[in-house]
């Protein structure tokens, strides 16, 4: 069996290895992938894993072999599901890989934006603190988050594991999701209509997926139902966001501040309005990439292969 790699730096830049993967086929692994190169590199493969490199009708009408598409993610949309349905082509997703990494994210940045750890490192490094009069000092407000209440939009598990976090902290949480699961021994939890949660939330955080009811959640119109002491966190996806809108919000102090793992586009323009607005933390998209998580995305994508080879597939996105 043939299998190529479209794209798989990103996975596995080095410190992890395709031994497993090498045990099922003929494989060849290609960093990255320009999408002119897709069906010459491609050509004669029965199995393609993408991550980013996309994948539609003109690659498969002519990769007449191909039988398979694993996506190396949770979001699964560089892929045609309709064109790979015309050619009858199984795709698959990596579903739960990376939740702990992702809520560990989402608090890196809540924790950025309340206790101003680089800030005050970099002044303490400047000499600040060496010519500071004072035993202490701080430059930017400290926050408390015991007794704030959390909003989580989109409470699936990586929403529930940030849940888990904030009430560990002590703070209340409030849910909104088209589909509410059982919560009922959680502490401190409500579930809540989207407009409550953007009135009472001290921090909102991003957990839900992108469908066309869900892209551009956060607009103009939303930010101001925020409180002006609000905080917002997107570690989800980035279209979940109006960039301009939220950088005019930053701007004008409609919300105090944003933490952001994800941009409407990536890489970003150089132009976008976020990297000029105020109180806004932005992180290139590395919240699912702790070693851990992308060893275990690594171990899914092969259990995916193994149970498409015994005709048992898995994580089966268009079937």
């Amino acid at each position: 069996m043939k299998i190529v790699v479209l794209d798989g730096y990103t996975l596995n830049p080095g410190d992890l290895n395709w031994d497993r993967l090498n045990k099922l086929g003929d494989v060849t692994v290609y960093d990255h992938t320009p999408i002119d190169k897709v069906v010459e590199r491609a050509m004669g493969a029965e199995v393609i894993l993408t991550n980013k490199t996309p994948m539609g009708e003109n690659e498969f009408s002519i990769l007449k072999e191909l039988k398979y598409v694993g996506v190396l993610a949770t979001g699964y949309n560089i892929v045609s599901i309709e064109a790979a349905n015309t050619h009858n082509i199984i795709v698959t997703n990596i579903p739960t890989y990376g939740t702990k990494s992702v809520a560990q994210m989402a608090f890196s940045l809540i924790l950025e934006m309340t206790q101003h750890v680089q800030h005050h490192s970099d002044a303490v490094f400047n000499g600040e603190w060496s010519n500071c009069r004072d035993f202490c000092f701080w430059k930017y407000p400290l926050i408390e988050l015991e007794g704030k209440t959390m909003g989580i939009i989109g409470f699936g598990r990586i929403g529930q594991s940030v849940a888990d976090i904030a009430q560990a902290f002590g703070m209340k949480v409030l849910g909104f999701d088209s589909y509410k699961s059982e919560q009922s021994g959680r502490k401190d939890f409500k579930w809540a209509e989207l407009d409550e949660l953007l009135m009472e939330s001290d921090i909102i955080s991003l957990h839900c997926p992108l469908f066309p009811e869900t892209k551009g959640i956060i607009n103009k119109e939303n930010l101001a139902k925020m409180k002006r002491s609000a905080l917002l966190v997107n570690t989800s996806r980035g279209p979940l966001i109006v960039d301009e809108d939220l950088a005019e919000a930053l701007n004008n102090g409609v919300i105090a501040g944003a933490g952001l793992d994800v941009l409407s586009i990536e890489p970003p323009k150089a132009d976008n309005p976020l990297f000029k607005a105020k109180n806004c933390y932005i992180t290139p998209h590395i919240s699912w990439a702790t070693k851990e998580a992308r060893a275990r995305l690594m171990d899914i994508a092969v259990d995916n292969i193994e149970a498409f080879i015994k005709s048992k597939p898995l994580n089966v996105v268009n079937g």
